[in-house]
């Protein structure tokens, strides 16, 4: 079967939530895995974390994203520039996860490994590692 013409569409909604749990499923994973360092200012993180009440590191990673702030992310190995991300780039590359990962966190059957995908599809654009 060909799947060339395959077109996923999410909802920005769905991709933020997908993008979420893999933060919270995978994000130190792949940063001790792959000698990666997550990359934003503490006054940003401070401002996000003060709007919310009893938040986890992933809920005001989430929320500065949608106050505008960009996340980076850093390979401490290879001596690679950082990339940055920021809500419209989850909102692009969340469907350009490949499709049984992509149903595997809908349908709540994710692991560490599809959350990996799913962050260095919106990270890197691309699966590098592992």
């Amino acid at each position: 079967m060909n799947k060339e013409g395959l077109k996923i569409s999410l909802t920005n909604e769905l991709s933020e939530e997908i993008f979420y749990n893999a933060l919270c499923n995978s994000l130190d994973y792949m940063c001790s895995s792959y000698g990666l360092d997550l990359k934003y200012k503490q006054s940003d993180y401070k401002n996000a974390k003060d709007k919310l009440s009893s938040p986890c590191f992933e809920d005001v990673l989430m929320q500065m994203l949608r106050d505008g702030i960009k996340i980076g992310l850093k390979d401490l190995e290879g001596g690679e520039d950082t990339v940055y991300i920021t809500l419209d780039t989850i909102h692009e590359r969340v469907k350009n996860v490949p499709l049984h990962h992509l149903l595997a966190m809908i349908d709540e059957i994710d692991d560490a490994d599809t959350g990996d995908v799913v962050l260095q599809i919106v990270f890197l654009n691309e699966i590098i590692y592992g």
